[in-house]
This record gives C-alpha cells, sequence and structure tokens, in this order.
C-alpha cells in the first residue's frame, strides 16, 4: 500500500476528482499519491475556444479589472455560466477534460465487456471483465458481504497479538489501511536502490488534525464521522447501541494513531521522514511487532534494513499493542474492512459511503453515474492494460514528439536562467544546470508496459476482483525491495490528466491525458499555449529547484549540493511565498497554510516566469504579433494561463484542500504567481497600487 510518508508535491493537481475518487474503491487513499485521470480527443467542452485562437472571450468577466482580480477576470464568465454539477466538488478545466477522456474509456470498456471472443488471459479480457463485474449490480446486490465473510471470520478469531499482527497484515496485502502502511521506496540517498518502508496510516478521516483541531467545524465533522461509522456497523447487522459503541472505538483508536502522526507540512521534508535503520533497530523500536512474521504474511521477500518514516509514530503504535485490548483492536480491523471495499458492496453500503466521504466531507449533492464510476475503477486498478488501447485510439505518435519538443524548449529557458541568475553562485549554479541535464523526461505513456498476468480477473462479484487486484498491487509494490530502481516505471496512468516531477528518480512525466487542449494545442496561437502548457512543463522542471525537490542532487539522492550563502538565499525567497501565501483568505478564519503550499507554489511562480521568457525568445527578431480578441501575445499567455485552473469548488472540498492538499486553490494559483510577475502588471497596464501588484519589497522572486 502506498505510504503517507513523503508527499510529492510535483503534481500539476493533486486529488483533482476527489468527489469521484470517495465513490470508487481507493482504500489506501493518501500518501505519496500521483492523482486521477484524464480526457479524450477533441475540442475542451465548456470552456471551448469559439474563436480557433485557444481562447473565448466569452468566458471573462470584463466587470472585474484584471488589475484587481485575474482569475475572476479571465474565467469568472465561464464560472457564471456553468455551475458545478450536483455530482462534484468540483468543476472546472481538469475535471471536464477528464470527463471527456472517460468518454473515450467508455466506449473502450464497453466494447471490452460485450466481446464473447476475448482471449482468456488477455489485458483485453480483464479490463471487459472488471467492468463488468463493477456493473452488474444484481450479482453484487446477490453477492452481498458473503465474498467478505471469511475475512470477518478471521477477524473475530483474533486470540492474541500475534493472530493480530498476522490479520493486520494480511488486511494490508487487500488494500486495507489497518494501524499503518508498509511498502517498498528508493534509498533516499542511494536512489538507485530500492528499500523497504514503513509510515504512519490506519486513519479514516483524511488527516491528523480532522482528530485533534477544536474548531466548531471539526467537532462537527467528527460528530458525523462517529454517525457514518456508526450507521456502517448496523448495516453489518449490529444494533443501534453496539453500533454506536464501536464506533467510539473506533474513533478512540483512530485518535491515539492521529495523535501520534507527523504534520502535513513536516511530511514534506525529506530529511524529517528519512530514518535508514537495520531490522534489528526496528525491532528495539517496536519490539511489540513481531516484524519478521509481519514481513512474511504481508509478502515481503527478506528485509535487512529498512526507513521508518515516522519513528514516534511506531513508539506509539507499540505501546497501542499493549493497551488497547483485543476486543478493541477486532472491532478497529472490522470497521477498516468493510470501509476499504464500501463503494465495491451492495447499494446500501455505497450510499452510505458516500453520504459522508462524498456528501459531509466534499459537498456532494449526488453520486456520479455507475458507468462513471466503474470507468474510473478500471483505470485505477488495471491503468496501464487500459492505457495501452486509449494511446491507440487517442494519442498519435506526431503528438508525442511535439509535446517533447516543447519540454526541451522550456529546458533550455531554465537552463538560461540558470545561467544568469544574479543570487546563485558559480558552484551551486554548475551542480543546478548538471541536474537539469539529467532530467529524465517522460511523455505519453512507457516504454514498457506493466504485466498483469498476475492479476486473476474474472465476472464474479466484483468486491472480490477489487481485493485480488489489490493483492496483486501490494505484490507488486513489496516485490521491488531489495532490487534496483526501475526508472522506466510510471505513477500515473496513460489517460492521467495531470502531470508530475519525482525527486528520487529526478524525473518530469507528462501522460497523454494532459496534453490536448485546454493545455495544449499545435493548431492554436503560440501564446495561449506557453502560458498553458508551457508554463505546466516549467512548473514541473522547477519542482527539480523547490523546497524539497532542491535537497535532491541530479541522481535523486537526498544530498545538499548548495553553498551555503545560496541555501540561505534561496530559503529566504521561499520564505517570501509563504508569508504571501499565508496572507490568503479562502474564507472567513480560514487561511491557505503557506508551507504547505511552498513547493506547488514556488513552481507555478517559476513555471510562468520561465515559459513566459521561453515565449519571448520565440518573438526575437519577428515583428509583434497581431492582437486576438483585442489582447497582445503577452496578455493570451496569462490568459492561458488562468483557462487551465478556471473552475469552481465547493466549500466543503475547498476546506479538504486547504487543510490536506501542498496545492494552493485555483484563485490563488493565478492571481498568487501574477502579482509577483512585473512583465503580466506590464501587460495589462496595472499601476503600481493595483491589487494584483505586489509592493516590490514584498515582491517574491526566485527564477
Amino acid at each position: 500500500m502506498r505510504l503517507l510518508r513523503f508527499v510529492f508535491v510535483g503534481v500539476v493537481l493533486l486529488g483533482i476528482l476527489v468527489g469521484a475518487a470517495a465513490q470508487t474503491a481507493d482504500p489506501a487513499r493518501g500518501g505519496a499519491s500521483f492523482a486521477p485521470t484524464l480526457a479524450g480527443c477533441g475540442e475542451f467542452a465548456g470552456g471551448a475556444d469559439q474563436t480557433g485562437h485557444g481562447f473565448d472571450p466569452a468566458n471573462l468577466d470584463r466587470s472585474v479589472s484584471p488589475c484587481d482580480d485575474f482569475f475572476h477576470f479571465a474565467a469568472g464568465g465561464w464560472i457564471k455560466n456553468n455551475p458545478i454539477p450536483p455530482a462534484y466538488s468540483r468543476w472546472g478545466s481538469f475535471t471536464i477534460l477528464h470527463n471527456n477522456n472517460e468518454d473515450v474509456l467508455h466506449t473502450i470498456l464497453e466494447d471490452a465487456s460485450k466481446d464473447k471472443n476475448a482471449t482468456p488471459g488477455s489485458n483485453w479480457q480483464k479490463v471487459g471483465d472488471f467492468y463488468a463485474s463493477c456493473m452488474d449490480e444484481s450479482q453484487i446486490e446477490s453477492a452481498g458481504l458473503k465474498p467478505l465473510n471469511a475475512e470477518f471470520k478471521r477477524i473475530a478469531d483474533i486470540k492474541d497479538i500475534v493472530t493480530l499482527q498476522a490479520e493486520i497484515a494480511r488486511l494490508q496485502r487487500t488494500g486495507v489501511n489497518a494501524v499503518f502502511g508498509f511498502g517498498s521506496e528508493p534509498d533516499f540517498k542511494n536512489s538507485a536502490q530500492m528499500i523497504a518502508a514503513v509510515g504512519q496510516g490506519g486513519l479514516g478521516l483524511p488527516d491528523r488534525d480532522y482528530y485533534t483541531r477544536e474548531e466548531d467545524k471539526d467537532k462537527q465533522l467528527r460528530d458525523a464521522y462517529l454517525q457514518h461509522v456508526t450507521n456502517m456497523f448496523k448495516l453489518l447487522g449490529d444494533d443501534s447501541a453496539t453500533a454506536a459503541a464501536e464506533a467510539k472505538t473506533v474513533m478512540s483508536i483512530e485518535t491515539l494513531l492521529a495523535n501520534a502522526s507527523m504534520h502535513r507540512v513536516d511530511l514534506r521534508d525529506p530529511d524529517k521522514v528519512y530514518h535508514k535503520m537495520p531490522v534489528a533497530k526496528l525491532h528495539e523500536l517496536a519490539p511489540n511487532v513481531s516484524w519478521d512474521s509481519f514481513f512474511k504474511e504481508v509478502g515481503a521477500p527478506t528485509v535487512t534494513e529498512i526507513n521508518v518514516g515516522q519513528p514516534d509514530f511506531f513508539s506509539a503504535v507499540n505501546a497501542a499493542l499493549s493497551s488497547v485490548g483485543l476486543a478493541d483492536w477486532k472491532v478497529y480491523m472490522r470497521w477498516h474492512l468493510i470501509h476499504s471495499v464500501a463503494p465495491a458492496l451492495p447499494a446500501k453500503f455505497v450510499e452510505e459511503n458516500f453520504s459522508f466521504y462524498g456528501g459531509t466531507l466534499e459537498g456532494q449533492k449526488e453520486m456520479l453515474p455507475r458507468w462513471r464510476r466503474c470507468v474510473e475503477a478500471t483505470d485505477r486498478q488495471l491503468g496501464e492494460a487500459l492505457g495501452q488501447v486509449y494511446v491507440q485510439r487517442a494519442f498519435p505518435p506526431e503528438a508525442k514528439s511535439r509535446a517533447l519538443a516543447m519540454v526541451k524548449n522550456l529546458m533550455a529557458a531554465l537552463h538560461d536562467d540558470l545561467s544568469t541568475l544574479d543570487w546563485m553562485g558559480p558552484a551551486t549554479r554548475e551542480q543546478a544546470l548538471k541536474k537539469l541535464a539529467a532530467i529524465q523526461l517522460k511523455i505519453g505513456y512507457p516504454g514498457k508496459w506493466r504485466d498483469y498476468s498476475g492479476f486473476r480477473v474474472d465476472r464474479g462479484p466484483y468486491v472480490e476482483n477489487v481485493r485480488r487486484g489489490n493483492d496483486f498491487e501490494n505484490a507488486y509494490d513489496v516485490g521491488k525491495i531489495g532490487k534496483p530502481m526501475d526508472r522506466g516505471e510510471w505513477n500515473m496512468t496513460p489517460p492521467t490528466v495531470n502531470a508530475y516531477y519525482n525527486p528520487l528518480r529526478n524525473e518530469i512525466v507528462f501522460p497523454a491525458g494532459i496534453l490536448q487542449p485546454p493545455f495544449y494545442d499545435p493548431n492554436r496561437d503560440d501564446a495561449i499555449n506557453y502560458g498553458a502548457i508551457g508554463a505546466v512543463i516549467g512548473h514541473e522542471l522547477t519542482h527539480g529547484f523547490d523546497d524539497q525537490g532542491a535537497k535532491f542532487d541530479a541522481q535523486g539522492n537526498l544530498k545538499n549540493w548548495w553553498t551555503d550563502e545560496d541555501l540561505k538565499n534561496f530559503q529566504a525567497r521561499g520564505d517570501c511565498i509563504v508569508k504571501q501565501f499565508d496572507s490568503f483568505v479562502v474564507e472567513p478564519g480560514l487561511n491557505e497554510n503557506g508551507k504547505l503550499v511552498e513547493g506547488e507554489s514556488i513552481a507555478d511562480l517559476g513555471g510562468l516566469t520561465i515559459s513566459y521568457n521561453a515565449l519571448q525568445k520565440t518573438l526575437e527578431g519577428k515583428p509583434a504579433p497581431a492582437a486576438i480578441g483585442g489582447f497582445t501575445a503577452e496578455q493570451r499567455f496569462f490568459l492561458g494561463w488562468a483557462q487551465v485552473w478556471e473552475g469552481s469548488t465547493r466549500p466543503e472540498r475547498m476546506r479538504v484542500i486547504v487543510n490536506t492538499d501542498p496545492h494552493p486553490v485555483d484563485w490563488f494559483r493565478v492571481n498568487g504567481p501574477m502579482s509577483n510577475i512585473p512583465a503580466f502588471a506590464k501587460a495589462f497596464g496595472c499601476s503600481a497600487n493595483s491589487v494584483m501588484v505586489r509592493p516590490e519589497a514584498q515582491r517574491c522572486r526566485i527564477w
């Protein structure tokens, strides 16, 4: 299972479809996750370009001055005309593009599920059968909880700490977030080698702070969570009084784990989550855990050394194994089992799960249609099998070559910038340029596809496919322990509307799904392309040099390659970003957490700066481009970035973003960096005292 031990922030937008994810089987949410999903071919719906130039003037709100609030100037018209549909917590360019792609994936999966001649064991058979089992609601209702009976019996039969730990390991194998997380990761200081790792986990709410804060909204949410857990136990057949008592037991154990968990801001610091030690030292840290038996039960190879992401957390787990009674642990395990597979069970479980995670937590008014949930589940469980067909239908080879050329263009712009930075000295500059040159580029889809031969898929009860898929994924993950890193591996499926930078691999990855309108269209105006996909590419490249990425060298190793003076200068510039975003008010009483969003905000500012410079370089020696729709090329560049983020978010979802996501909310992703860029003020003729122009003494400048 993925671990919440080191939060990679090189992702364009983390959790873009959290509402949808809450409706599908995603048992190990949270952690070093790389977000959901993509778009089909064709024009960008809703905010589509009606002019052929890359933006639609109807999307603007001309009652708002671009110098006061550029986000709402650029996207206000679109927001007004495109209210959030009931099934979504956020609605904008990412979700629309994702939905367009789901139409493509839907067609593929319908074809596969109807193919009676699919070769047994083939990827085509597996994606078709997985999707068909998800869509077969009659069979799901008929099966009920019978596919889980053996697991519930194992939980009931726990008789001592040995059998308790065996069940924790067994549940983790099938995707249950029980107590803590275990898996593989690159050794931070020798990234070519994969090692074992354990990290904090075991919670049902999105973050530790949901258990510990005493604000009224947090108390209300905890009450709602208690009621949800109670309701789920009642659906399992427990009477009302028993179910209510069981919910309190779950809350008590999860609160214990939450209090011992590391804060999300600290999780972003690789120095704070890297504690490699011999397994013997782990035995000393948590002697109540039979680690050798756990490793065997979870399916891991021989483990000799391990990274313990949060040692204090495991000290608390060690104590809890003695202080919490077996009866209470059984209650906790029953809850996490049913919680992990609720979306794959009969309708009453699906609806109760959605009521809390989709409705209360995210603000959604209704569930997505069944077919959308099943498309997303298939992409999650068999993403590269489905992705192979997707790229054949929707991503021609020339699209990959064009995207690669643009990435290299942006790399050249960053090279020029690093070569001339006035605050960076020669020694650091040399290392920075080496790191830039070593960045691995992954565009469109993997060079080698995943082998799904070990994943048995049939048309039996859907929950069985889900659990076997989680077991298959666990085996794939733990099987890496002790082996060299596979640098060809991808962490997103090809149809994903997203991109990421991974500091341990020193790579940027652009799935096919994002390389289309509104992000990129080779037939439209260059200025819009540079403002959209160009700035996104620059964003990912800059992650190699943000507050987190800057701690890793060209080979992806945790190593300080900065001189003391340059590091001091760099950190001061990062602090400027932190203070700026700390000041942004999301709603009364709730501000952005500048330290949490520091990396993404550094990357947004860097991406825009680098891409703008690249655009200017393409215009050198040429006549100034003609205005389009009354906007100059420079103005269109900034409109390109704004249309990437146009959209609306429900208040409930907004609070989850601010509390848990290292990405700022959409309008601050637009207004924040632009207020630091003099070229923006010049392009729109903003006066020095405009809201969108930060005073020079407060202006943040890194790249």
